[in-house]
């Protein structure tokens, strides 16, 4: 590991990249980090009424899993999960959209502060991205490399934050999120139809993401990928689950951030 960044395959490189795909939070956005913090205890407390004997600690277990296992995904897979863990316990399970509403209502309480924040100025931009962000975005533009953000999170609500955040620009309109006919998008239907569409070859995509999906669409078409296992909200360390998640699906890197700029770009793009 150098300087933050651990290369998992020593052979891998983003030289013949021409498209970049990024994950928004837990990537580039820190504006809703600690989501896990409400969605973990939301469903544990729907679990917990259907009175099935499990703990606290043994419900909040289960939930840290799947929760973690579906990241990248858009939210109303966890919510289905949900829906069927209510099921499993003998509960009457509400439908998986109404529980995203629920999480979404709860969520939006605790990062209000941070949106009006950045919509008056008081909270500069750069606080809320992953540090070493803009100046990534910055340089891969430079490159003449074509950038899409994709996110599970509700695509008017992302395509809001990328806005406030100051990075809509480097994406050229290519800002896609989860929408409520959650079959209509997921970040596999965007890469396909970049190689379907655009003449961009699988070999020809550079990731980033926190989350599996991202890596894992990336990889399976013949791209490379970065890793962002950070140690959400302080950004610092690497995450070991996280860590051992991305790795499992193929990340050819590993960053807590991206302040270790020189030697990312030196690994992706070697002279």
């Amino acid at each position: 590991m150098t300087n933050g960044l651990e290369i998992i395959r020593p052979d891998a490189s983003a030289a013949r990249a021409r498209v970049v795909l990024f994950d928004f939070d837990g990537t580039l956005s820190l504006v809703r980090a600690g989501w896990e913090g409400v969605m973990i205890p939301m469903m544990v407390e729907f679990l917990a009424e259907t009175g099935s004997g499990e703990s606290e600690a043994e419900l909040t277990a289960i939930v840290r899993e799947f929760v973690g296992r579906l990241t990248g995904r858009q939210t109303i897979y966890q919510m289905m999960e949900l829906r069927d863990q209510v099921s499993q316990r003998g509960g009457t399970p509400k439908d998986p959209l109404e529980y995203k509403h629920i999480y979404l209502d709860r969520l939006m309480e605790k990062i209000t502060d941070r949106r009006e924040g950045l919509r008056s100025g008081k909270i500069s931009a750069d606080e809320l991205i992953l540090p070493g962000g803009r100046r990534l975005l910055e340089a891969l533009v430079e490159r003449g490399l074509t950038l899409y953000l994709a996110s599970g999170t509700d695509q008017v609500y992302m395509r809001e934050e990328a806005e406030l955040l100051d990075v809509a620009k480097y994406f050229n309109g290519n800002v896609f999120g989860a929408l409520d006919d959650y079959k209509a998008f997921s970040k596999k239907i965007l890469v396909e139809k970049l190689i379907r569409e655009s003449g961009f070859g699988g070999e020809e995509f550079l990731g980033f993401g926190d989350g599996f999906v991202e890596i894992e669409n990336v990889k399976e078409v013949g791209g490379v990928a970065v890793g962002v296992a950070s140690d959400e909200p302080d950004c610092v360390k690497v995450e070991p689950v996280k860590r051992e998640r991305l790795i499992g699906v193929g990340a050819d890197w590993i960053v807590p951030n991206f302040n270790a700029y020189d030697d990312l770009m030196a690994v992706l793009f070697p002279a």
